[in-house]
C-alpha cells in the first residue's frame, strides 16, 4: 500500500523550554523565520505527504493559527505593495491540508497516536516528532518509505548515540541485514547504559502499518506513567517484522536547548542573508574566547535565576 498518510504528535508540554512554553508551543520555536514545525511539515509533503494529522494540545492554537489563512495580514502586505512577504504567507498557509485532532491530556507518545486510528485506518503511515528536524537531499521520512515499499514492513529510522545520552532514547536489539538496513527484535525506552541492548537509538521518524494502533491500545503505561511508543513497537516485533534503518542526513533535537541552538546557527550560516555576517560573528566570540558584553553577562545572570 502507499504512505500517504502521516501523523505528527505535537501535544507535548515542552517543560525543557519553561518558560517560554508556558505561552509558546515548542513547536513554534523560530528557527530564524520559520517555526521548528514547519521544516517537519515540509519534510512530510516532501515524503510524498498529503493527508497530514497534528496531534495537539491545550495551549497549541498557535500552530493551527499559523498554517490558517490571515486575511487581515494579507490585506495589509497587499496593501503595502509587498508582493514578496504576501507570497512567503501565503505559501505557508497552502503548504497541505492539515487536520487536527487534540490529546487532551498528557499521557505520552503512544496514547497520542492512537488519537489518529479512526483518521489512518488500516493504511500503513509515517510518524514524524513535531521537535526534530532531519536534514538531508532525500527526506528522512522518504528514505523510510522506500524501504517500506521493499519490506512491507513498518520501519523506524535509527542512528548509534553516545553511550551517555541512551538513556534518552529508545534503544533497539536487532539482527543485521546489512550496513543500513536491521530487522529489530526488541525496543527498550530510555533504559540505563548497562541495561542498553545496543547504542542503536529511535530518531524521531517511522514509518507503520496499521497494526500498531492494537499493539497501542494492549500496552500499559509505562516509563513516565505514559502510554510508549516503543513498547507497541515491542510488542509489534513479535506479530510482524519491524525493521530498523541508518538514515542519511543531519538531525536537530530541537526539543533540547543545545540542539536548538545548534540547529539556529547552522541554519543561519547556510542562510543567503545573514550566513557571512553569523560566520564572522562567531569567528568573533571564538577568538575573544568568551563574552564580555555587559549585557550578554546581565541576561545570563537574569536566565540563572530560572535553573
Amino acid at each position: 500500500m502507499v504512505v500517504r498518510k502521516a501523523v505528527i504528535p505535537a501535544a507535548g508540554l515542552g517543560t525543557r523550554f519553561l518558560p517560554i512554553t508556558k505561552a509558546m508551543p515548542k513547536e513554534m520555536l523560530p528557527i530564524i523565520d520559520r517555526p521548528v514545525i514547519q521544516y517537519v511539515v515540509e519534510e512530510a509533503i516532501a515524503s510524498g505527504i498529503d493527508d497530514l494529522i497534528i496531534i495537539t494540545g491545550r495551549n497549541k492554537r498557535a500552530i493551527e493559527d499559523y498554517f490558517d489563512d490571515s486575511p487581515e495580514l494579507e490585506m495589509h502586505l497587499r496593501g503595502k505593495n509587498n508582493d514578496k512577504m504576501l507570497k512567503v504567507v501565503q505559501d505557508v498557509s497552502s503548504l497541505i491540508d492539515i487536520h487536527y485532532i487534540r490529546q487532551k491530556e498528557p499521557r505520552g507518545l503512544g496514547d497520542a497516536i492512537l488519537k489518529a486510528e479512526k483518521h489512518i485506518g488500516n493504511e500503513p503511515f509515517a510518524v514524524l516528532l513535531g521537535d526534530d528536524i532531519i536534514v538531508d537531499t532525500v527526506p528522512c521520512t522518504g528514505q523510510l518509505i522506500d524501504v517500506f515499499n521493499r519490506t512491507n514492513g513498518s520501519v523506524i529510522a535509527v542512528n548509534e548515540v553516545p553511550p551517555e545520552n541512551v538513556s534518552s532514547y529508545g534503544i533497539i536489539q536487532s539482527h543485521v541485514i546489512n550496513p543500513s538496513l536491521h530487522q529489530v527484535e526488541d525496543i527498550v525506552e530510555k533504559p540505563r547504559i548497562e541495561e542498553a541492548p545496543s547504542l542503536l537509538g529511535a530518531m524521531g521518524r517511522y514509518v507503520l502499518t496499521s497494526g500498531i494502533f492494537e499493539c497501542l491500545e494492549e500496552v500499559p503505561p509505562g516509563v513516565g506513567g505514559e502510554v510508549q511508543l516503543t513498547d507497541a513497537i515491542k510488542s509489534l516485533c513479535k506479530r510482524e517484522p519491524v525493521y530498523a534503518f541508518h538514515f542519511n542526513g543531519r538531525r536537530y533535537d530541537t526539543g533540547d536547548r543545545f540542539g536548538y541552538v545548534q540547529a539556529i546557527i547552522d541554519f543561519a550560516l547556510s542562510n543567503e542573508e545573514i550566513g557571512e555576517k553569523m560566520r564572522g560573528h562567531l569567528l568573533r566570540a571564538i577568538n575573544e574566547k568568551s563574552l564580555n558584553w555587559p549585557s550578554v553577562q546581565g541576561a545570563l545572570r537574569c536566565t540563572s535565576n530560572f535553573e
